[in-house]
């Protein structure tokens, strides 16, 4: 298997990745890749898509489609096969990496974090760690009853999903219905469960960036601090302010359940923080949104991590920068002709830099571009950061 290939001191470039998914994080693992000199595929459902943008060549399939999975790696004979995203038909990852193809992380892990259930079962039933408590429904009268059983307030969102979409915090019972239609109406792929979750009275939501290495020790970035509306990250800051004791308990979490996991690559692993507890909540095998931060917050950015962690490269530290933070910068209306202004009074102030993903199009509430600020303290940097993201406007 390739893997092996990774496990001396003579690795070789430039390699040919395929990213099955091409969305913003995509674009900047491509940059990172491209800069040392390697070949990348870049495939999405849709065309001209950002990662596409900057690629060697593109492909547009349905993910979801055995057939179209088998014929684009046939077609390319890649050396990783590198998801993006959740919505991809993983038991075809299974088979190509029983082929010897490498899988990143792995094709098991993909399989697992696909759905929010898999994930959280191995976390809390297989690995013994404290999360939410939680319950599952696949129709409306079962999530009545699953919501009674977990109590009010709680948050329910498809298993199934990426960048929080679908999820809804319900106070009561009243409003389960409604956060049933908008769990399904965004849930990705063809799952129709959804999963309820006890509400943490959190005094911070974290990711911790986790580095499994093929042939070196799992590493870590600082804590980033986020928060989310709709579901969905608006900002983020490293370092959070938490504990170096939960610190310590965050990382071990971390590395339990990535090394049930397998395989290498960057792992975004969330976590609530409550007065007197680390509870884990969800992992991505892939970079984070809540990441984008590390642009400017680090040495080596989430995505030269997670390309370092791939081709089996060394990272001999990762030294973070001071007080960072990221701010989305959102649509407002539904467009296919985008034009961005108020870039030049954006990028007016000092130690602020504007990522601007391409998307083709728009909608209320996607996510079109970031904001990133450094500061001589944490708010100073989210400040900084909002501020430049709210005087970019779409048109």
């Amino acid at each position: 298997m390739e893997i092996k290939k990774l496990m001396n001191n003579s690795i070789k470039l430039p390699q040919k990745l395929m990213l099955l998914g091409s969305g913003e994080l995509g674009k900047e693992f491509v940059i990172a890749a491209k800069r040392l000199g390697n070949y990348v595929i870049a495939v999405d459902r849709y065309g001209n898509a950002p990662a596409m943008q900057v690629a060697d060549c593109s492909e547009v399939i349905s993910m979801l489609s055995a057939d179209d999975l088998e014929a684009v790696v046939s077609k390319y004979q890649p050396d990783f096969i590198i998801p993006e995203i959740e919505a991809i038909r993983t038991e075809k990852l299974l088979e190509f990496e029983q082929r010897g193809m490498t899988v990143i992380p792995t094709a098991a892990a993909t399989n697992y974090t696909m759905n929010r259930d898999r994930i959280r079962e191995l976390a809390h039933q297989e690995l013994g760690i404290r999360t939410a408590k939680y319950g599952y429904a696949i129709t409306l009268e079962e999530l009545i009853a699953v919501s009674d059983e977990v109590g009010f307030p709680n948050v329910v969102k498809p298993v199934m999903s990426s960048s929080g979409k679908g999820q809804s915090v319900v106070k009561e019972k009243s409003e389960v219905e409604k956060a049933w239609n908008y769990a399904i109406a965004n849930s990705r792929g063809d799952s129709q469960k959804v999963i309820v979750e006890e509400f943490i009275n959190f005094e911070i939501e974290i990711t911790l960036l986790t580095i499994k290495q093929w042939n070196a020790p799992t590493i870590f970035c600082s804590p980033i601090g986020h928060r989310q509306e709709r579901g969905d990250y608006q900002e983020s800051w490293q370092p959070a302010e938490i504990s170096e004791k939960m610190i310590v308990e965050a990382q071990e979490i971390a590395k339990k359940v990535t090394d049930a996991l397998g395989g290498a690559g960057i792992f975004g692993v969330e976590f609530f923080i409550t007065k007197d507890e680390v509870i884990f909540s969800e992992l991505s095998p892939r970079p984070h949104d809540t990441g984008m931060v590390t642009l400017i917050s680090q040495n080596l950015n989430e995505f030269e991590l997670h390309l370092r962690a791939i081709l089996g490269l060394p990272i001999p530290n990762i030294e973070q920068l001071g007080f960072s933070a990221s701010a989305v910068i959102l649509a407002t209306e539904k467009s296919d002709s985008i034009v961005y202004t108020g870039v030049a009074e954006a990028l007016s102030e000092k130690d602020v830099d504007i990522r601007l993903f391409g998307k083709p199009n728009a909608h209320p509430y996607r996510r079109m571009g970031v904001a990133l600020a450094q500061g001589s303290d944490i708010q100073e940097a989210r400040e900084k950061a909002a501020r430049a993201a709210s005087k970019i406007k779409l048109k």
